[in-house]
């Protein structure tokens, strides 16, 4: 099984993360931003990693450090769980259509970060939740996982469509990267490591 737990601690989060990349997609959250509960439980959900995740935050300021501090914490558990990357698949693609919108995610676990973000919002929040955050999330998560994230969305029209369309296309791409492929031997690289 490939699982990793962290915990990371700073004067504005306290952030405790469980994952199992080979999980069913289980997923207990307790960020205390109901939204971006909603959007982990997509990600866990369409990637089918279990994610058991409890967070303090200093949601008196905002959401920003909590939102963003997760996908840190996200990421180096990737790292941690995936190890030499020995037989994955490590790229990973999908286009997914969420109503209106269109979301398309392509990754690479090469271990070299990288973040594009391409996605505009018709207004700034949904509900309280800041759409500003969703692009912090992943920014934080590609750099802390050592990976290319490419996130585009060419159309939409509707906050909510537009922001589960990118966590439900991301869950998709990684999903297809960490998973095994039966005829990789060894690390997926001609330089024989990641």
């Amino acid at each position: 099984m490939r699982t990793a737990t962290i915990k990371r601690e700073t004067k504005e989060t306290q952030i405790s993360l469980k994952i199992n990349l080979d999980g069913t997609g289980v997923s207990k959250l307790a960020t205390g931003i109901g939204f971006f509960d909603h959007m982990l439980t997509l990600l866990s959900a369409h990637s089918k990693i279990d994610l058991d995740l409890d967070v303090h935050g200093d949601l008196e300021v905002d959401g920003h450090h909590t939102v963003e501090d997760v996908g840190i914490a996200l990421g180096q558990a990737f790292v941690k769980a995936l190890g030499d990357k020995s037989g994955i698949s490590r790229y990973g693609f999908f286009i997914l259509p969420m109503d209106e919108t269109l979301a398309q995610t392509a990754v690479d676990f090469s271990g070299r970060p990288c973040f594009v973000y391409n996605a505009t919002y018709p207004v700034e929040r949904v509900g309280s939740f800041d759409l500003e955050l969703v692009r912090e999330f992943w920014q934080g998560f590609a750099n802390a996982a050592a990976c290319n994230l490419h996130i585009n969305v060419p159309y939409g029209q509707n906050g909510h469509h537009i922001a589960e369309g990118i966590f439900k296309s991301a869950a998709r791409a990684i999903r297809m990267a960490v998973e095994f492929d039966p005829r990789q031997k060894g690390t997926p690289s001609t330089k024989g490591k990641l």
